[in-house]
């Protein structure tokens, strides 16, 4: 794992945000709509369809019904994780005179070249959930990620507990080593496990980065991580499609349900893998309030409004800066509120409950 974790500050939380506009247009994934309220276009670019399935579902679906609320004509593209693409897209954003542009950045580089780019094009910028390092956005807009992987640690810890395993030997499958996200994720999680490996109440085993967050990787990681140590009793895995990966590996070995595994992002998948007892715990991201805040700034400023929601600020480990931002709370998500995601529509109880986890979902008191 890398080492010189970075530190993520912050002058304020702000838990909830809200969009009181009207309009009758929206933006959709290939193309724009045509707004109504006088206001500059905002072009958005989201990073891909691979590494968790928000980006084509909650995110593209809660930004295109945002800017259509508001009567603001957005932009809204996928990079299919290809950094060429990225940069072709905002290319075509920055010709087409877009006010504001939001992006997820592929890795800071790429991301930073975009930014460049369109600050000399007089554009506003918003990192949209990922920090782009030295990329010195306009405005930042995510979660405390740091929170999320302490929330990720004690979630394995507790699982652990439940198992009342001695010095269980512990395999953490980090993120991809391009993601500032990752990074902060592991610093939350390690704060909390490196003093049981100090101690000696848990055995630090294999520690790795999954290039681009890549599912298939993780798995061939993962095999090879039990391959060589055999005693693996617990797996901090960053997000659910790395969850997943591991627990197809495990199910393998016929040790699914015994070695506890974390995850991220609330996925369907991911709380079916909770619901079954193969997964620990995931972290659940209130996608909507994030889309909703994000769009929000974006909305301002494309009306060349001072936007006043950002009232946190992030420091840029690279260039120092502290970049105005809005950084909202994650929730831990384990069998006995897996309900609360339900509740929060941000998944629906017919997507979850299908087959064999109608009952499943019964025991977990989701009617």
């Amino acid at each position: 794992m890398r080492k010189g974790m970075v530190a993520l500050t912050t002058a304020g939380l702000l838990a909830t945000v809200g969009l009181s506009a009207c309009g009758d247009s929206s933006g959709d994934d290939s193309g724009s709509g045509s707004g109504t309220s006088g206001a500059g276009k905002v072009g958005v670019i989201l990073p891909d369809t691979k590494s968790s399935a928000r980006w084509a579902t909650a995110d593209l679906t809660y930004l295109k019904e945002a800017f259509a609320a508001a009567g603001v004509e957005a932009d809204i593209q996928n990079a299919q994780g290809d950094k060429t693409a990225f940069q072709t897209i905002a290319d075509g954003m920055i010709s087409a005179g877009v006010k504001v542009l939001m992006i997820v950045n592929l890795d800071s580089g790429t991301g930073k070249a975009v930014l460049d780019k369109a600050r000399k094009a007089g554009i506003a910028t918003i990192d949209y959930d990922r920090l782009t390092l030295s990329g010195n956005a306009d405005y930042y807009v995510s979660f405390d990620n740091v929170k999320v992987g302490e929330l990720q640690g004690q979630g394995l810890v507790d699982c652990l507990a439940e198992k009342k395993y001695t010095k269980p030997v512990v395999a953490e499958l980090n993120g991809s080593p391009t993601d500032n996200n990752a990074t902060l994720f592991a610093q939350g999680y390690d704060s909390v496990l490196d003093p049981k490996y100090t101690d000696g109440t848990y055995l630090k085993g294999p520690n790795q980065d999954v290039p681009d967050w890549d599912n298939t990787q993780a798995g061939t990681i993962f095999e090879q991580m039990l391959t060589s140590n055999k005693e693996i009793k617990g797996v901090l895995a960053a997000n659910d499609g790395l969850g997943n990966a591991a627990i197809g590996v495990l199910r393998k070995n016929k040790l699914n349900g015994q070695v506890p595994v974390t995850g991220q992002d609330a996925t369907v998948q991911g709380l079916q893998n909770i619901l079954a007892g193969d997964q620990c715990m995931t972290v659940y991201k209130a996608i909507k309030k994030e889309a909703d805040a994000a769009s929000q700034l974006a909305i301002a400023l494309a009306k060349e409004q001072k936007p006043t929601t950002a009232t946190g600020t992030t420091k840029d480990p690279e260039s120092g800066k502290d970049i105005p931002s809005v950084l909202l709370t994650p929730v831990s998500i384990t069998k006995a509120n897996v309900k609360d995601v339900i509740a929060d529509n941000y998944v629906t109880k017919e997507e979850l409950c299908k087959a064999e986890f109608a009952k499943l979902c019964a025991d977990a008191g989701i009617s």
